[in-house]
């Protein structure tokens, strides 16, 4: 199938004005002028099709149900709102109930079609068990442990982990960033206390990520609560004092400020900082108590319709859950949180996690070679229409 798409083509370096030409799914060409074409965005963009490597799930389907219509249902909603990849995340939760959600997502990934307008599978985010047991969120805590190669090998056995998460400080930590850096997986500190030196050594054994920042990450204070004094410096200042290190933000415009986002995206620049969700099934869905992660035993959080809030221990307060919304969100309020040309807003839903997580070859940009995943963005940055290897899908109605 052969078609061309005309109008301000979002590259990773600028806007064009141009025509991008598709072969049998691909790109196949840039032209730098406007040539007839089959699909004129008009005032709007075309962009890749959006990229999420911090994702739960989506339309009351939560990755960790483990099971092939849940996988579908919530790469389905996603893929409606513009993400055309995504690395499903697992939460805390058993030996059997990972496994579980890993083979469901190979099954998936295995007999994945782009008229199947789902959001296709690059690899799984393995993301809990393995956090501090007072930095678990909204995970539950009982599904939380400390890694060893017995637990982690059978995951990594898959062949299908491609982002692998670990509190640094944990005991076991570092083997099991050794056994993910075998693997070539991008490796991650979340849920942590970690201080410098912890950071320090993950960094030695592979870790070059680190998750959504400032939130269930150690800070000076909370170190200081720890340790005592002197103060300890903590994942923030490690991940700002290294270039090689990268990070990713939720732009839902409930987890972090305008002040942060821009902040975040001064100090990394777009080529280290990611865009994702953490989207909770949720997504899509009314307001009202949900499951975070297995259907059977995950945590009870409610969305507002905003975001997720779960309790917070024994006091009355509560605490941020999770996103209930898609990449296509994030977009549009990191453009206007930040000073950032648009190519760099996109890029950071694009081409960074891409690139990061090893797959910028086939996907991320607009640049011939590549799949012909495609978004038409209006003037406002609202997805109007979604390609997969240049099949049309459906999009989201409502939210």
């Amino acid at each position: 199938m052969n078609m061309r798409f005309r109008g301000h083509l979002v590259l990773p370096d600028r806007v064009l004005n141009g025509t991008l030409e598709l072969h049998d799914g691909r790109i196949h060409a840039i032209h730098p002028r406007s040539r007839t074409a089959h699909i004129d965005a008009e005032d709007g963009y075309i962009v890749p099709g959006y990229i999420d490597i911090h994702v739960h799930g989506g339309a009351g389907a939560d990755y960790m149900d483990g099971t092939p219509q849940a996988i579908r249902a919530a790469n389905r909603a996603h893929a409606a709102r513009g993400t055309t990849t995504l690395f499903p995340t697992t939460t805390t939760g058993s030996p059997t109930e990972i496994s579980r959600m890993i083979n469901a997502c190979a099954t998936t990934k295995k007999s994945w079609k782009p008229a199947s307008a789902e959001a296709r599978i690059a690899g799984v985010h393995l993301y809990g068990p393995y956090f501090a047991e007072d930095k678990v969120g909204c995970h539950s805590v009982q599904g939380r442990r400390d890694p060893t190669p017995e637990d982690f090998n059978q995951y990594f056995a898959s062949g299908l982990i491609r982002i692998a998460t670990c509190a640094a400080e944990l005991p076991g930590a570092e083997a099991f960033y050794r056994a993910a850096r075998q693997r070539r997986c991008l490796i991650t500190c979340g849920h942590s206390n970690a201080t410098w030196t912890d950071m320090a050594r993950a960094f030695e054994a592979g870790m070059r990520h680190v998750d959504h920042f400032w939130c269930a990450m150690s800070s000076v204070a909370s170190l200081r609560n720890l340790h005592g004094t002197p103060m300890q410096a903590s994942m923030e200042q490690f991940v700002l004092a290294h270039q090689a290190m990268s990070t990713e933000v939720i732009a839902d415009g409930q987890h972090l400020s305008p002040e942060l986002l821009n902040f975040a995206w001064r100090m990394k620049g777009a080529t280290r900082l990611c865009l994702v969700t953490d989207a909770n099934r949720a997504l899509g869905m009314p307001p009202g108590p949900y499951r975070f992660g297995p259907a059977d035993t995950g945590s009870w959080f409610e969305s507002n319709g905003l975001v997720g809030m779960a309790p917070n221990g024994a006091s009355n307060s509560k605490s941020l859950a999770s996103s209930v919304v898609a990449l296509d969100t994030m977009v549009r309020n990191m453009a206007q949180a930040t000073q950032a040309p648009l190519h760099e807003v996109i890029r950071m839903a694009t081409l960074t996690p891409a690139e990061r997580t090893g797959i910028a070859r086939d996907t991320g940009s607009l640049e011939p070679g590549k799949r012909a995943d495609l978004l038409i963005l209006d003037k406002d940055l609202n997805v109007r229409r979604v390609f997969l290897a240049g099949h049309e899908i459906p999009l989201a109605s409502g939210r």
